[in-house]
């Protein structure tokens, strides 16, 4: 972080004030004295994935905070490495989203006077040589105006800090009626001399939604000579109230001919006018240097829960920026009063909680949600529970939630492996019945038409016939996508949620229940086309259809059958039988990763064979590691007796993350493919999502200690080494738990929980280790 420039910029008077600034901050009870070693902070470059559609922002914000604040340059989701205009600084933002989503209320510094309401036109250039970032801090030179803005964030605060030039034309633009979806209305009021007010109701995501509004109350640290409004094509000076459904905004002018810096910070509620008022009070009191070094300190102390030590320089920042973006959602959705908006649109209250909202949970549930579970338990078991008052409230679970709305993006049954992980975890407890029933709810019917959901869309005749058909063509009935048009991965999906949540049942002793759903969890079998060797969709009358070959499949959401076919962790055993046993399978796996060309060269084999583009998802029968489907993939090898080959594939899809803008793979879809990597480079990965099984590869670290919340692992640690690891030594030759000899490939949450220590033995050769058929991860029956 650029301090020098974040204390220097205003002058000796304001050096001096800012040096006793810090000094106090430094005294306060989270700070830690100067000179201290490294800051995990400083390994953290928040511009991965701004390239090459990764669709991160590299704005500020703390963890899981409610307000994302970062620059937009035209791209559909904010920020985009290669443009050279910035149009604003936004206040919400979602990381690696894959449409447009969020982007309310754009800020701009400006000089000179307000003559359009085309707010494109205001847009200034800017150059990455004057462009900074790092957790919770942002920078940049607007060079259009000769403006320097700067960016930091509190959980439900953005503070923007400006320097203009000497001029008494110091404009600063607020774009209600912009975002990176679409607004339905807005308003602003000019309340006093220092302060605005805004109202945005928004909607759409991919597809059309319904909509949200967000409150906003922005307080400026010094009053503005004059002020406006724009509203369709009028701009209007002294007016103090303006209502539009299309371009509407205020302007706030400054004289800066002596004192150059302006301050702003703007508060957000999803409840009303009073709720943002209310954080502001809150969050908003202290300035922007007390603001950014209390959003690093709160970075810091969050990434040293985990102490990664070997690897090389490039390896640790890939790894630390990973871990950070893990943290960014779901995001605080109650106001500090604790009152949120439930999805029945009315206004509740988090009593002993935080409720939390923003679920992508297709996504989510294979990586990002197990991570969390282990490094921040206190804020899962509240996500969880954010999760049941959907239910509780709109009377139906989530599949793909934006702030206090529906979307129904992606398919299947997303929800059910993201509580039962949670349940499995131990985050639930007190809350285990209430979860049960209405993941039971969810599993065995559909919500009424006048529910915004889908839910198991195609439950109907999944329960009837075992599968969901694909149905070409079907209208849809809600907004988002629908299960009818991507059957058979619908059904993989279903059936992998059935047998998770038949673990659950038989835990909680409802035995009927359970026989229930592990026998649903084989659906899996119904869509396995003999003829072909793989899954393939099946009609409304049960007819295979679509192409014979697996590459070319249809029927499948973001994949094809090669891609899907792998997408049974409850029952690989079973399917490793359907395609004619371990050699097939391996057969199969080594073709599936071009195993002989990644021995070869896995870097260029994960680039220039795996990936084809960052929405390249049908046409292909390799492994695709941009996307969700394949990310357990990698690991049947731990099923089929060779898990060294888990190694090799997880090494060189490691490749794939790099210190540079076009680092990441694919859309991060809110800290899944960051908590890939964080997982993949410990060497502890949850290959049967929505269970307590957690598959074992070598690490790509010597050490590293995991800080953990003794509420929930009572030994307060858990260390993994592997001395000696390298891109030469990775194959592990034996694992000892807590000193004792391992042979499994996978531990369980309960022997995290009570042990210490995770130890590997390498070396340059693959060994014995794993290869006995009792090492393999059970199935679930």
């Amino acid at each position: 972080m650029h301090w020098n420039r974040l204390l220097g910029a205003r002058g000796p008077a304001a050096a001096v004030a800012a040096a006793a600034l810090l000094g106090g901050v430094l005294s306060g009870p989270t700070a830690q004295a100067e000179p201290r070693g490294e800051r995990l902070t400083d390994l953290v470059n928040p511009f991965i994935g701004t390239q090459n559609e990764g669709n991160t922002y590299p704005g500020a914000s703390v963890p899981f905070g409610m307000v994302q604040l970062s620059p937009d340059t035209g791209h559909n989701t904010g920020y985009d490495h290669e443009d050279k205009q910035i149009r604003g600084f936004s206040s919400v933002h979602l990381s690696g989203v894959g449409c447009g989503l969020g982007g309310d209320l754009p800020v701009l510094p400006t000089t000179g006077d307000i003559t359009t309401t085309d707010y494109a036109k205001y847009a200034s250039e800017f150059s990455h040589d004057d462009e900074k970032a790092s957790p919770g801090y942002y920078q940049v030179g607007l060079k259009t105006y000769g403006v320097t803005a700067e960016l930091t964030a509190t959980q439900r605060t953005g503070v923007q800090r400006y320097t203009f030039p000497a001029t008494d034309k110091a404009n600063v633009l607020l774009n209600a009626g912009q975002s990176l979806h679409s607004t339905v209305s807005t308003t602003v009021e000019i309340l006093d001399s220092r302060t605005v007010r805004t109202a945005i109701t928004g909607r759409g995501f991919c597809q059309d939604t319904k909509p949200y509004t967000v409150y906003t109350i922005t307080r400026f640290d010094r009053p503005f000579k004059t002020s406006g409004t724009w509203s369709g094509d009028k701009v209007t000076e002294g007016s103090k109230a303006s209502t539009g459904t299309g371009r509407n905004g205020a302007w706030l002018r400054f004289d800066t001919r002596g004192d150059r810096t302006v301050e702003a910070t703007t508060a957000l509620s999803y409840v009303d006018a009073r709720g943002a008022a209310g954080n502001l009070r809150a969050e908003g009191r202290h300035g922007f240097d007390h603001t950014a070094h209390a959003a690093r300190d709160t970075w810091e102390d969050r990434l040293g829960d985990v102490q990664a030590k070997g690897g090389s320089e490039d390896l640790r920042r890939t790894f630390y920026s990973s871990l950070y973006r893990s943290f960014l959602a779901p995001n605080v959705g109650s106001d500090t009063d604790g009152r949120y908006t439930g999805w029945d649109q009315k206004t509740h209250r988090a009593k002993g909680f935080t409720y939390y909202q923003n679920w992508s949970l297709w996504d989510t549930y294979r990586t990002q949600a197990q991570l969390l579970s282990l490094l921040a338990p206190r804020e899962s078991r509240d996500m969880a529970l954010s999760v049941l008052k959907i239910d509780e409230e709109s009377g139906w679970l989530p599949k793909w939630g934006y702030g206090t709305v529906e979307t129904n993006i992606m398919t299947g049954d997303p929800v059910t492996p993201f509580l039962t992980n949670a349940y499995q975890q131990g985050l639930l407890k007190g809350y285990e019945e209430q979860t049960y029933r209405a993941l039971k709810k969810n599993a065995d019917g559909v919500p009424p038409a006048d529910s915004a959901a889908v839910g198991r869309e195609a439950n109907v005749p999944y329960l009837k016939d075992g599968f969901a058909p694909y149905i070409k063509g079907r209208p849809h009935a809600k907004p988002g996508d629908s299960d009818y048009d991507h059957g058979a991965s619908a059904t993989l999906e279903y059936a992998l949620s059935d047998a998770m949540l038949g673990e659950m049942a038989r835990d909680l002793g409802h035995d009927k229940d359970a026989g229930r759903y592990v026998a649903r969890a084989q659906n899996y079998r119904k869509i396995f086309d003999a003829s072909t060797g793989f899954f393939r969709a099946r009609d409304a009358a049960g007819a295979f259809t679509g192409p014979a070959d697996p590459a070319k499949s249809e029927g499948f959401h973001e994949g094809t059958a090669w891609q899907y076919q792998w997408l049974v962790p409850q029952d690989l055993p079973g399917m490793v039988g359907l395609i004619g046993g371990k050699t097939a399978a391996n057969e199969r796996l080594d073709s599936f990763f071009a195993y002989d060309q990644l021995l070869a060269d896995p870097a260029k084999t994960a680039r220039e064979v795996w990936v084809n583009g960052p929405y390249d998802y049908y046409n292909a029968d390799k492994y695709n590691p941009q996307n969700e489907p394949d990310l357990i993939a990698p690991y049947t090898y731990l099923s089929t007796g060779q898990p060294w080959k888990s190694t090799d594939v997880v090494h060189a899809a490691l490749t794939l993350f790099t210190d540079t803008p076009t680092g990441m793979t694919g859309n991060d879809d809110l800290g899944t493919m960051s908590a890939w990597n964080v997982l993949s480079s410990i060497g502890v990965f949850p290959i049967q999502p929505g269970t307590d099984t957690w598959g074992l590869s070598t690490p790509v670290f010597e050490r590293v200690d995991i800080k953990l919340d003794r509420r929930y692992y009572p030994s307060g640690r858990f260390t993994v080494t592997a001395p000696g690891t390298s891109d030469t030594d990775r194959y592990i030759q034996s694992a000892r738990v807590d000193g004792k000899d391992h042979a499994a490939t996978y531990l369980t949450t309960e022997e995290i929980r009570s042990g210490r220590s995770l130890s590997f033995t390498v070396g340059d050769k693959p060994s014995g280790w794993g290869t006995a058929a009792s090492a393999a991860p059970p199935a679930l029956r």
